[in-house]
């Protein structure tokens, strides 16, 4: 199989700009609104678990009527998974559509990805929502631009308790960003369910930033600011990096009371990077 990994357009490297990723319904028209003035990073809109079946052709019709307009922000549709009846006619709706992005749920190999990319002729935003999937995510990866943890729907396909934290899932959640740092593509971390614990949503992007994500999917608008705030350099991380960059002269070398190589010096780049971003 041909690696789209490889010579991957620009799509891929937009995305490790992107903090958060906002999931809304389209068969919600007041959700759009308000998403076109909510400041995300990227927008998805979804054609699955968030629409009831008796919804589904509405929403399709919505979705697509949505992108053909202009958004301050790169659109997304999500599409239903492989095998239920609406995923075929998701994707020939897609794939006339102005979305820039295609989000595959339930994503457990490579060639349902390349194959619906080649379908929709768009690049893949893939879901890692099952155990199957965490297995498959290197060659999911390869495939896609970037992936997604579905944190929810893993915890389900595991048959956690639905009081458990993340210490279950976190080897997967690792695995996730390992496949996508391997691969070259960005990876995103999963929901916060809890629509009225800010502070919570606040220990869980910082988790998911020091695990290596680039950003977090998001629920509602108002987990927007937070999602930035937590996935944003600090002045303190800036003056570092900055100043480390300016230091450097070479090899090996001493930095302050520690040793500083090439690969400290990428880190550092990458963080003024996100900071001009």
């Amino acid at each position: 199989m041909t690696s789209r990994a490889e010579g991957k357009s620009d799509l891929s490297g937009d995305l490790f700009g992107v903090r958060s990723v906002l999931f809304l319904p389209a068969s919600n028209p007041r959700a759009i609104a308000k998403a076109r003035e909510a400041g995300a990073d990227l927008v998805v809109l979804d054609l699955e678990d968030a629409v009831k079946p008796q919804d589904k052709a509405a929403a399709r019709d919505a979705a697509i009527q949505a992108v053909d307009t202009q958004w301050p922000m790169p659109v997304a549709i999500r599409v239903n998974s492989v095998g239920s009846e609406w995923h075929a006619l998701d994707l020939d709706a897609v794939a006339q559509s102005r979305a820039r992005y295609v989000v595959v749920p339930r994503a457990e190999s490579g060639e349902l990805v390349g194959s619906v990319a080649t379908t929709v002729g768009k690049p893949v935003l893939a879901m890692i929502e099952t155990a199957a999937g965490v297995l498959a995510a290197g060659e999911v990866a390869r495939e896609s631009v970037a992936l997604i943890a579905g944190t929810n729907d893993l915890r389900a396909d595991l048959r956690l308790p639905l009081d458990a934290t993340r210490d279950p899932i976190s080897a997967a959640l690792q695995w996730i960003v390992l496949a996508a740092r391997a691969a070259g593509v960005a990876v995103f971390d999963g929901v916060f369910n809890g629509l009225d614990d800010p502070d919570g949503f606040a220990r869980e992007a910082a988790e998911g930033r020091r695990l290596g994500f680039d950003g977090k999917s998001l629920i509602h608008p108002n987990q927007i600011e937070l999602c930035h705030h937590a996935f944003a350099p600090t002045v303190a991380d800036i003056t570092r990096a900055r100043s480390l960059v300016e230091a450097f002269s070479g090899g090996a070398e001493r930095f302050g009371d520690e040793m500083i190589e090439r690969m400290h010096v990428e880190a550092a780049q990458r963080v003024l990077a996100r900071a001009r971003t």
